[in-house]
This record gives C-alpha cells, structure tokens and sequence, in this order.
C-alpha cells in the first residue's frame, strides 16, 4: 500500500480516491462508489494488502448531509501544467519545424526555393502526412553535441513518410496513399547519411510491402563523408538503391528535383519512372568536388548537368519553372495510377479533326493539336518532350480512364524513328505495361531513319527494341494511321504489326507502302525510268514518275488497304474519340497476364 488519501469521519463524494494501492509497480486508485462518510481505517501505508483485506469502512451520507462534504477531504485538482515529459517532447519536436531555423529558412527563400516540409505539403493531401523517424540526428555524436546535431541536422537531412494524394475524390482514401522521401538541401547539403539511409530503408521496404507509390526529392550531394558514428570503413554494404531499384515496375516513382543533384542523390533519382526538374537543375553522377578528385578539372555545380543538356538527352522526363509547379506536376502524374475519374469532354471540338491535315501530303501539320482534341479536357501530359522529338509520348484520359498514347511528330525528319525516339517509345511501353495503362498510338512515319550516319548510332539494334518490347505487352494497343503508315516503323509503332492491336483503323487520308512510296517507285521501276530518260530526256523520265507515284498513292490509300483486311477500318476524323472509347471499353474486360522476361537489345 502507497497511502490513505483520507481520514475517520470524513465526508467523500463519489468517485473521490480513498487509497492508493501498488500492484506491478503501478499505482491503482481504490475510488468511493457513492458520497458517504469515512466510519473506520483498517490499514497503514507501506504495508502489504492480502485479498479480501477490509481496507476502511464507508456508510452512505443521511438525510441532510448531502453537499457537507468537507473541502480539504476532496480529491486533488487535476494539475493544470503538463507534465515535464511533454515539455521536453514539444521543445524538441519544435526543433523540427522549419520556425526553428528561421535564418535557414530566410536564406532558401532568397534563393527562390522552398522547404522540404513546404514541398510534401504542397504535393500531399491536407493533413495527411505521417513522419517516420523525424528526430534523427546525423551520425556525428562523437565529434559533436547531441544539442548541436539536434538544432542543425533535424531528420538527418531526409524527410520521409506517407500521406494521400486525391483523397477526397476517392471512395477508398487508402488507395491514395503514397511515400515521400524528401532530402533537405538545408541539412547538410541534402547529403546521404547512415541515419537517413535507415530512414529510407524503412521507407522503402515499407512501399514494397503496402504497393504505395513513392515521390523523392533528390536534391542533394549524394554521400556524406562527415558522418563518423559507425564501424563500417566505404559503405558499400548500403541496401538503398537496391531498394528503390526493386519498386521500378511494381508502383509509379516519381523523381523530383530543383537546384543540383549528384552522386547518390543523381542514382536514386535516375531510378524513377519519371524525373520532373526545375530550369535551375543540375544532375550528374558526380559533382564538383568528384569530378575535381578524378582529374577531370574544375567544373562550376550548375555546369555539371544543367537542364540544357539533361532534357535533350532524355534524363529529364519533365521541365517546370519551380518547386510548386513540380508538386502540382507529381500529383497530376500519381493520378493517371488511382483508376478512372468522372467523364469530362473532349479537348476540342471532334468536326476539326476533319480538317487537322493538310491536302498536302508532304506538308508539316501539329500532332499535339489532334491529341488535345482527341482526349478529356487537360488530361494530356507529356513526357520528355525535349528527346526523341520525332515521337510525342504523352499520359492522357479518355472518357475519364488513363491512358499511354505515342504520337508521330512530324516536324522532325518527317517523323521517321531515329535512335532516340525508340529509346524513348521503347521505355514508355514498359512504363506503360509495368502500370497496366492501355496504349494507344497515332501513326505517320516514313519509317526507320536509314543511312550511314543513322547506322553509326547502332540503329539496328534501338530499332529492334520495339519489336521485343512490343512483343512482351500485356496491355491493349489501338492504333490510328493519320497519314504514312510506311514500312517496319509503322509496323513497330503498331505494336509489331496492323494486327497486334486490338483495333487498328486509319483515317481516309491514310497511305501505305512497304517503305516510302516515292522511294518504292525508283526502285522498284528503276529500268521502265531510265528508258523513259533515254528516250525522252529528264521530263520523259518524271513524267513516267508521276504517274508511276500517283498510282502508288492509289493502290496504298485507306480504303484499299482495309479491302484487303490489312487494318480492321477507316474512320471518319471526328468519331477518333468514340471509336477509341469502344475499343477500349472491349479491351478493359480483360485481365492482364502475368509479366514475362526478355533480352532487351540495346
């Protein structure tokens, strides 16, 4: 026994604590079951109470004692100040928040950046963040104070955790849910740590095991020499990058970046599905300092990899002004991965679909106008739009469902394929069937880009990418011949050949060959030309040509092609939309197939 909390003859209320009592080291109240008046005390404090023990006697209050209990004989007051636990755990959650470095803070600002808990708020749900292991502290305890380490390497320089994204338009908010790993420039440079790798293993193996998305941050200077606190000598036992790399196909990742990214920070980023940059990035897999060490000179950080170079060669899948619209960016992207949304209208008005194409045939024309016009209102999203530019390959909605669409681009080399642009249609179907987005494709190529110096770029085995890679979809294809539908590319960008989709359908102005039709005419009838030349002079000789051409054009129109069951139809323009909106309502019954491994040629 503790105490007695009360004395012969005194009145109680209900409720009120007569004695304490200690039972497995924890003190248990013995409370008045009604207002009464204390008659006797049995026991003493400090010694041992057996079970069954009378410990007082209490009798109820009579007629007219009701409300005489006396003052000093009440329970205490419940204590108004908190405990000093709380204290010491608000103080140091404080040390969290970005209020507590506001000079930190202000020199971020100036810089035209914001915070790493200004960026998940901005990308996440209202009041859905969860932080896991918010008060690490770098892995400098020997050489520094614990008070230094908790003021200035809050988080161990990463933020991670999970929140919702969309959840409000969700029937099933849990399936909205993502992870955010976010590295804190503030912090250390944003540098890698052994504290914050635990903190992203966590994570991560976390994401693999609930199938959460994950958006990173990877602003940062990749490994931190500073951090002397373990027994290790390289680190190379790191389990990280094997982590994130082990999510690519299973959920979207979503790389975002501002300012400069390298070394550690660069691997994990380059391991996302897509990489969203702001146009004061630089990215490379080694920064100054590195590339200093290695011989290689002296290089300024925003030279090593600036957006200039990146976007072009395909490492930066898209290109925002700041850090808020890269957060409006990744929830735009996740949502394509949440299931469909309530049907919007078209971008445009589908009758001018009639008259998207020159009478021309070889005259240049916007592919991305069609797009726009094709699928739901502000639904197209684009990705590396600076690479490969003979393709567009974009995320849309089509009557409210998320769809891959690839795209012929004609303003470049006629929209012949040419090495970057198969690297770039080759990754987008993986991405595509790795996340069980219907693909659907617009076709108006000449074909492969051929010659000497498209040879000199390996262009046999980028074009072979295709045909592999198109061979291992499980997810529907449709395809759309606008115009050319020429040789092995069009095949390759119909997913192998015109009966691989589940629908292929050309418009009336549609032509097809086995390779260009001029080309195929020189060729093909290159004796009747010469003879024609020899008889009658170069007129004779184009004459014969045109007419020869015009024949082509004739037997490769829409209409004779679908004759002979080579397309499955053609279609008037302006019912594009509803015809692909049949298509894929047919192709969606089906469940996709289990994955299967290749050999990919490049």
């Amino acid at each position: 026994m503790i105490g007695v909390e009360v004395r012969t003859g005194d009145r109680v209320s209900t409720g009120q604590v007569l004695v304490l009592l200690e039972s497995m080291k924890m003190e248990v109240p013995v409370e008045a079951p009604f207002d009464g008046v204390v008659v006797a005390i049995d026991v003493t404090p400090g010694g041992s109470i057996e079970t069954g023990t009378a410990m007082l006697s209490l009798r109820p209050l009579r007629p007219g004692e009701e409300g005489q209990t006396r003052a000093g004989a009440a329970s205490p007051p419940r204590q108004e100040q908190p405990r000093s636990t709380y204290i010491d755990w608000l103080a140091r959650r404080r040390l969290l928040d970005d209020e507590s470095r506001p000079e930190v803070v202000a020199a971020r600002r100036a810089e035209g950046g914001c915070t790493a808990r200004e960026n998940i708020a901005a990308l996440l749900d209202d009041g859905s963040f969860t932080e896991y292991g918010g008060f690490a502290v770098a892995a400098q305890r020997s050489r520094r104070s614990l008070d230094d380490l908790q003021r200035n390497t809050p988080a161990d320089g990463l933020i991670t955790g999970t929140g919702t994204v969309h959840a409000h338009s969700a029937d099933d908010p849990e399936r909205r849910r993502v992870a955010v790993m976010a590295y804190d420039y503030t912090v250390l440079a944003g540098t890698q740590g052994m504290v914050n790798h635990r903190k992203s293993d966590r994570l991560l193996e976390l994401a693999h095991r609930h199938h959460w998305p994950l958006v990173l941050w990877a602003e940062g200077g990749g490994g931190r020499p500073g951090d002397v606190d373990w027994p290790g000598v390289a680190g190379l036992d790191c389990t990280t990058f094997a982590r994130l790399a082990g999510l690519s196909g299973q959920v979207p990742l979503v790389g975002i970046v501002k300012g400069r990214c390298f070394a550690g920070n660069a691997a994990l980023l380059g391991c996302c599905d897509v990489i969203i940059a702001t146009d004061d990035a630089s990215i490379g897999l080694g920064g100054p300092a590195m590339i200093e060490g290695g011989g290689l000179g002296r290089v300024a950080a925003d030279e090593v990899g600036p957006v200039a170079v990146q976007a072009p060669n395909g490492v930066i899948d898209i290109r925002v002004r700041d850090e808020a619209a890269a957060a409006l960016m990744a929830r735009q992207y996740l949502g394509y991965f949440q299931g469909p949304v309530a049907e919007v209208e078209s971008g445009g008005a589908a009758a001018s679909l009639r008259l998207a194409l020159p009478e021309n045939r070889n005259a240049l024309y916007d592919v991305r106008t069609i797009l726009h016009t094709v699928f739901d209102a502000g639904s197209v999203l684009e990705l590396r739009r600076d690479f490969g530019v003979g393709l567009v390959t974009a995320l849309a909605r089509l009557q409210g469902h998320a769809v891959a669409v690839v795209a012929s681009h004609v303003h470049h080399l006629g929209g012949a394929l040419d090495a970057p642009a198969c690297d770039k249609f080759a990754r987008f179907m993986q991405l595509a069937d790795a996340h069980g987005l219907p693909l659907i494709t617009f076709v108006d190529t000449p074909g492969f880009m051929v010659g000497p110096a498209s040879e000199k770029t390996a262009m046999v085995r980028h074009a072979a990418r295709l045909f592999v890679t198109a061979a291992a979809l499980r997810v529907p294809v449709a395809s759309v011949v606008l115009r050319r539908g020429y040789g092995l590319g069009a095949m390759a960008l119909t997913a192998g050949h015109f009966h691989a989709p589940v629908a292929s359908c050309a418009w009336p102005s549609g032509e097809f060959g086995a390779m260009g039709l001029e080309g195929a005419v020189k060729l093909g009838f290159r004796k009747e030309l010469d003879a024609a030349a020899r008889d009658g002079g170069e007129s004779a000789r184009e004459a014969l040509f045109q007419q020869l051409l015009k024949q082509s054009i004739e037997r490769g129109q829409a209409l004779n092609m679908a004759s002979h069951l080579e397309i499955d139809d053609v279609i008037d323009p302006a019912d594009t939309r509803a015809w692909l909106d049949r298509v894929m309502r047919s192709a969606r019954a089906r469940a996709l197939p289990p994955r299967r491994g290749f050999v990919d040629p490049w």
